[in-house]
């Protein structure tokens, strides 16, 4: 061989060498993350298609097993968990001195310890607003199931007593949600008048409703000046702000939706139950904590209100069929899918995707819980 030849061949070598060890580095750098979910065709990819991320999956289609997780989180710069995730001081234990950021797909974070998150530095990204629309019109949906007998009549069907059952001029009836003649006034309450529960006043105002109270956080001062620039924006006679004992007794439906929390455990309990009207219905699209379920059966079997709709129970997902909800008259419960349309599903995920990788990298979160608070 050449020595030209030989110069050219040891330039080679040395650039492949070069690539190589340049690419080893590259690998070396990689930034491991933990996701305790399939994301979907329309989100893993943002994750998969990061060559710096070392992406690690729960691969089954079910909560992520405790012990899986835990033997996957050392090293682990982000983990990405679901509601089903305890993330406590065992787990950032676990995952060790590396670990950056913790990513829910979820907007309640009742399931993180957000004092440790804190002590460690860990920052933590949730999904709030993506779900506003959806919770919206599920808790419409579940007033007018409520009012309108869903859960008895749909059983007729399903039981084969329809061919059998004999007609009467009131079988079955209940509460109109929207106004008419004998009801032109119709009043909504919310307990909690955030995002989603103005979503739902704008739902309901094409049924006719008039007037709208709300019951808000006690330190929060109140403000007539911006809620009449509510009751304009949305097109009703009234705005107003009151305390539970007036809500409970004026609302023709009442929506629960706030926060939970020790401060708002059980709001709804046998008081308010017995303050509202028997034509009332009542739906708690928030937390399960927020309602006494055994007060609410109770109210319902004696007939304090009308009805209710439940998406959310306290103790969930631990209910059966002999449930003191499941087994009360005129109340539907479902097993918490507010947040259930692929759109908003979609959006939650894509977001939670996004809180991990801003975070792993140091970058602002799309939707960052400040936990230092």
């Amino acid at each position: 061989m050449s020595v030209g030849a030989q110069d050219l061949k040891s330039t080679v070598v040395e650039r492949l060498t070069s690539v190589a060890s340049h690419l080893a580095s590259k690998m070396s750098q990689r930034h491991k993350v933990v996701v305790c979910r399939d994301l979907g065709p329309d989100v893993m990819p943002l994750l998969l298609n990061r060559p710096e991320l070392d992406v690690v999956l729960w691969p089954e289609n079910s909560a992520c097993d405790r012990k899986w997780l835990l033997d996957n989180a050392p090293g682990a710069s982000g983990i990405l968990v679901m509601l089903s995730e305890k993330v406590n001081a065992e787990l950032l234990d676990a995952a060790g001195p590396n670990l950056r950021v913790v990513s829910t797909m979820s907007v309640g974070y009742e399931h993180a310890d957000t004092a440790e998150l804190a002590k460690r530095g860990v920052r933590f990204g949730y999904t709030p607003d993506v779900l506003t629309d959806a919770v919206a019109d599920l808790s419409v949906m579940l007033a007018l199931m409520a009012g309108r007998n869903a859960k008895e009549t749909t059983e007729i069907v399903q039981n084969g007593k329809w061919p059998n059952f004999v007609w009467s001029p009131f079988a079955f009836c209940g509460p109109q949600l929207s106004a008419s003649s004998t009801s032109p006034k119709r009043t909504v309450g919310f307990i909690g008048f955030g995002r989603i529960a103005q979503a739902t006043l704008a739902r309901l105002v094409p049924f006719g409703f008039t007037h709208c109270l709300y019951a808000a956080n006690p330190s929060t001062p109140p403000n007539a000046s911006a809620d009449a620039q509510l009751a304009a924006k949305y097109g009703v006679e009234e705005v107003l702000r009151v305390d539970l004992s007036e809500l409970a007794r004026a609302s023709d439906v009442v929506f629960v939706l706030a926060p939970g929390g020790p401060k708002t455990y059980h709001i709804v309990d046998e008081h308010f139950l017995k303050q509202m009207k028997k034509t009332a219905v009542l739906v708690n699209t928030s937390r399960g904590t927020l309602v006494d379920s055994d007060a609410l059966a109770k109210a319902l079997h004696e007939g304090w209100l009308y009805g209710a709709g439940i998406d959310v129970v306290e103790g969930e997902p631990q209910v059966d069929q002999n449930h003191p909800l499941v087994k009360a008259p005129r109340c539907i419960v479902l097993p918490h899918i507010g947040s259930a349309t692929t759109e908003t599903r979609i959006g939650m995920a894509t977001l939670a995707a996004e809180n991990l990788i801003n975070g792993v990298f140091g970058q602002p979160m799309p939707a960052e819980l400040q936990t230092s608070r």
